[in-house]
């Protein structure tokens, strides 16, 4: 296998588990079981079909000859005929019966909303344990002050936890977009070429009401509550549109996180995880880069512009069908789930590992807050007898006079000595360090991490505990 192209999505990025629910098994075991599931609803409903021939049909719904199928559509160059051919080998009593009333459609279209069904089960399983490590953290650190950046200069003191729901609250969206696309999915159900079902007026002799029943019941049979009402050949493709939709927002999502992280690891206030025997550079051997969080961008970006294939897709269909779709729905969808699922493995690892430099964090945070202590030493003045606008004019002054020694002479911060020796403030050194306790600039962050945490996560964590407790394991 040296000798060909191997797409890093399998080889790399994705999980086993979201590789099997694209695999050629998963796809053509549901074939069969669609199959069952229109033959057994087609002889509850009174067409001559046998127990014999349904008992045939399942006991051969695994062990799929995927040799006969091959040699078959070599022959008639059509994959899903070419393993009707195949069904009916290993089940000569049912094989007359297989794909009774079907169009392609039956098994291609039902099959991707099944696969995708499941793969954004998968997601969603990722997603809620990347939110669950992220509270994890923000009750950690909900009361660590940090500097905030607004435009990436330094503003306002926040706390590292305040932070991290900044991050959860964009996944928790995510989540909300994920669970309504995923409840709204419908199978296409059978509804023949063109999707007025002719072919079972045919069967059924005419009975509307009879064939009324076919979408349910075979809807039912494979565990979903309903299909499409209308449809032309295909389910629309606008189904596909919304499912990638959901992806590029986490995406999105992931890739806001790791450049936080990023910049925050330059900053060496945060570091994602380090394996012991890990290389960061191949020449600077001191080096400790980010590259958990640089795949986690890398991806992403993939992802978010993969989202446009669908939408092309749907836009550019032509009435009841065209088969452009094919090639491109053969592309675009299993590898925005690939690349999606390798991403919140990623989240999942970088969260559960995410160190903190607390002293790092302090040390910068005190470098700036003298500036923005300056409103609260301004009131400290007035009270011992200064003039607000007088007062407010020299903060100014001495504020430039700091930021140069600062900037320019590169030395640190003297804001606070520059107000000790000006009388018109009448203030100690000693009372102007008791303005220097971050937590007084936090404003009300823990406060918001704690409320947030209740009322916004731990209903989501409570609801789904049975899907919590995963560890990510990344390949490379």
């Amino acid at each position: 296998m040296n000798d060909r192209y191997q797409s890093p999505l399998s080889e790399r990025y994705a999980s086993k588990e979201m590789q099997y629910i694209f695999s050629p098994d998963m796809k053509f075991k549901t074939w069969r079981k669609l199959w069952i599931a229109l033959a057994e609803t087609e002889k509850e409903l009174g067409l001559n079909i046998t127990d014999e021939q349904i008992a045939e049909l399942k006991e051969h719904a695994e062990d799929i000859n995927y040799d006969v199928a091959k040699a078959r559509e070599k022959v008639v160059r059509h994959d899903v005929m070419s393993h009707v051919y195949a069904y009916g080998v290993q089940c000569p009593k049912a094989k007359g019966i297989i794909h009774l009333g079907a169009t392609s459609c039956y098994v291609g279209d039902n099959t991707d909303i099944i696969v995708m069904a499941e793969a954004l089960k998968l997601v969603r399983k990722k997603l809620i344990n990347v939110i669950a490590e992220l509270a994890k953290f923000a009750d950690t650190y909900k009361n660590q002050p940090t500097l905030a950046f607004t435009h990436f200069q330094p503003a306002q003191p926040t706390t590292v936890g305040k932070r991290a729901t900044l991050w959860m609250q964009e996944f928790l969206m995510d989540l909300d977009d994920l669970n309504y696309v995923l409840g709204s999915l419908k199978l296409l159900g059978s509804k023949g070429t063109t999707g007025t079902q002719a072919s079972f007026l045919e069967l059924f002799d005419g009975d509307q009401e009879t064939i009324d029943k076919i979408d349910p019941m075979i809807a039912e049979k494979m565990g979903f509550e309903a299909c499409y009402p209308v449809s032309g050949q295909t389910y629309s493709r606008k189904v596909d549109t919304r499912v990638l939709n959901v992806l590029a927002g986490i995406a999105a999502s992931a890739h806001k996180f790791s450049n936080d992280i990023r910049l925050l690891q330059h900053l060496k206030e945060v570091e994602e995880p380090f394996e012991k025997t890990q290389i960061g550079s191949s020449a600077m051997a001191y080096k400790r880069n980010p590259m958990r969080s640089e795949r986690i961008a890398s991806l992403s970006r993939y992802v978010i512009c993969d989202a446009l294939n669908p939408a092309i897709t749907s836009a550019t269909q032509w009435f009841e069908r065209t088969l452009d779709d094919s090639a491109n729905k053969r592309l675009s969808i299993p590898e925005g789930f690939l690349a999606v699922d390798g991403i919140l493995d990623l989240c999942l690892n970088v969260v559960d590992g995410l160190v903190v430099y607390p002293k790092v964090i302090e040390k910068r945070l005190m470098s700036e807050l003298p500036f923005m202590a300056t409103e609260n030493i301004m009131m400290d003045a007035v009270k011992a007898g200064g003039d607000r606008q007088e007062l407010h004019e020299r903060i100014r002054e001495l504020s430039m006079e700091a930021g140069k020694t600062v900037k320019v002479e590169g030395k640190d911060n003297n804001l606070l000595e520059l107000i000790a020796a000006d009388p018109a403030f009448n203030l100690t050194m000693e009372e102007l360090q008791k303005t220097m306790d971050p937590a007084k600039y936090v404003g009300r962050a823990p406060r918001q991490v704690d409320v947030f945490l209740e009322k916004n996560v731990k209903p989501v964590l409570e609801a789904n505990k049975e899907l919590l407790g995963m560890k990510a394991e990344i390949n490379v």
